[in-house]
């Protein structure tokens, strides 16, 4: 049951992935220029003076319909001390941000099924299915002295305990299916890591040590059930007569075919010869057999009896 049900998983992620329902990926092809977008979009859209510690969420343009969004200010003593929770993301006590003078962004994205399928043009995912859309949380500083128009790029290292990310309301996946997905970690180089989630009761919650992109995955092979069955004996013998008719009918035709064609051969050569003989005699009907007469003489022969002397006068 559960092979059968992860089947259905990877056919209905795939059909997901695949076909995304918004044209506007067509202008954006990296995951790196979408983050900037993003962050653009999110300090445009949020008054510089709201209040810290509670989170806002972000109406981004049509263009990138599909992407929720979410950001919340914190003072960095603040947020070490007291941690802080985000949708997906949960960071504990004892969390970092380098270098934060005094206030930090945190901008939680979460990319949906549609733009999640850039990741597979800008990592390695052969072999790997997505079945949860792109999760991330990124820091900028927030300085109220700061260049908003050009917010630069924090670190968020966590503490004694690691933040985790809990995918349970992100993906469709059904946790008593039987299929344990991997937690992937989708890096600034290019580079993706895969590990089991820490808690196997809770497969679907993921943890890491700092800032980034992450999504869950399964083995895109099918199931051991699917691949290498042997076949029954009536189903060879069954292919086996078949086959072996289909092989038959097919030598008939090419002999039937060989036939026509040598006789339809013999027939040509049959006129070619009439043709020829017909030029050297010259044909007439006697009775109602054909019968060949030579050509007519250019001279007529004088028979003997016919010959008169000739008489000489006196």
């Amino acid at each position: 049951m559960g092979s059968a049900f992860g089947l259905i998983l990877m056919i209905f992620s795939w059909v997901l992935f695949t076909f995304p329902g918004s044209d506007a990926q067509d202008g954006v092809k990296s995951a790196h220029v979408l983050d900037l977008i993003i962050r653009d979009h999110t300090f445009k859209a949020l008054d510089k003076n709201f209040k810290t510690a509670i989170p806002q969420s972000v109406d981004l343009p049509s263009n990138l319909s599909g992407i929720g969004v979410d950001a919340v200010r914190f003072r960095c003593g603040s947020l070490r001390r007291y941690g802080a929770h985000l949708k997906e993301f949960h960071l504990g006590t004892g969390v970092t941000v380098h270098p934060c003078i005094e206030r930090v962004m945190l901008i939680r994205q979460n990319m949906g099924y549609n733009w999640s399928s850039i990741y597979y043009a800008n990592y390695d995912l052969s072999g790997y299915q997505l079945v949860s859309p792109i999760v991330g949380l990124l820091a900028y500083n927030a300085d109220e002295d700061a260049n908003s128009s050009n917010p630069f790029q924090l670190g968020i290292v966590a503490g004694e305990k690691p933040m985790t990310i809990d995918f349970t309301n992100a993906t469709r996946m059904n946790q008593e299916g039987g299929i344990k997905p991997l937690c992937a970690s989708f890096e600034g180089d290019g580079r993706m890591t895969l590990a089991k989630a820490p808690n196997p009761s809770r497969p679907l919650v993921c943890v890491a040590k700092r800032h980034g992109h992450f999504g869950l995955v399964v083995e895109y092979s099918p199931p051991d059930q699917f691949r290498n069955k042997p076949l029954s004996r009536w189903k060879v013998a069954v292919g086996s007569t078949i086959g072996a008719a289909l092989g038959a009918f097919l030598l008939g035709l090419l002999l039937v075919a060989m036939l026509v064609r040598v006789k339809k051969r013999s027939r040509m050569v049959e006129m070619e010869r009439r043709a020829y003989e017909e030029e050297a005699l010259q044909v007439s009907m006697v009775g109602h057999v054909r019968a060949p007469t030579a050509l007519g003489t250019r001279t007529t022969p004088i028979i003997e009896h016919e010959y008169m002397p000739h008489h000489h006068p006196r």
